[in-house]
């Protein structure tokens, strides 16, 4: 079962915790990471690129020159696509990328990221995660007390307006709940800040 310490929010050290060994101590399946991460990256394309094929570019209806006799190859158009300003072979139309993955591999994916945060300790638990009022300042005075010198996920159980404030404007920072988690969010940040309540969330969620 895998042990983790637990800080408070001026970086002291105050206990330690247990996590799950089914949520937090997973075999890491490199393959279900890709391809949940390959299916949330297609889902977030738009889909709305297009161009124009030949039949659809403006002019060209007159045969350039005769077919024969002139030394030159035969033409149809002038927006055949070997022209400049011609249409395009095949060209992008709009269309869905979206598509789904079986909920098994997606909960395989997100055990696997999780894992792999305790396995390479970048996982920073916290006891409480509470601010007042919304100040960037106060934020990034706590992320320098826990020495957070690299991208930064900050999970929170429940949204916390005052915290999502206060982290918005410090670059390479993002917050996010337990109900929003999500495997691309957890491997592209290098550190994963939790605080209790939401580690033990995300364990009777995935557990």
């Amino acid at each position: 079962m895998p042990k983790v310490n637990v800080y408070n929010i001026s970086g002291e050290q105050v206990g330690e915790i247990d996590l799950s060994e089914n949520v937090f101590g997973a075999e890491i399946n490199q393959h279900v990471l890709y391809e949940v991460v390959k299916n949330q990256l297609a889902n977030r394309r738009q889909g709305t690129h297009s161009a124009k094929t030949r039949a659809e570019v403006r002019g060209g209806g007159r045969k350039p020159w005769r077919q024969k006799g002139t030394g030159r190859a035969r033409q149809g158009s002038i927006r055949s696509p070997q022209w400049r300003k011609g249409g395009i072979v095949f060209p992008p139309k709009p269309r869905d990328y979206s598509y789904r993955v079986p909920k098994k591999v997606r909960r395989a994916a997100i055990k696997s990221a999780l894992s792999s945060k305790v396995l390479n300790n970048e996982i920073i638990v916290l006891n409480e995660l509470l601010l007042d009022q919304p100040k960037t300042k106060e934020m990034a005075k706590i992320l320098n007390n826990l020495k957070v010198d690299k991208k930064a996920l900050i999970v929170m159980s429940e949204k916390d307006e005052d915290i999502v404030r206060s982290a918005r404007n410090i670059p390479a920072v993002e917050t996010t709940s337990v109900n929003t988690l999500n495997v691309y969010d957890v491997l592209k940040y290098d550190l994963f800040i939790i605080t209790e309540d939401a580690v033990r969330k995300v364990e009777e969620v995935y557990a």
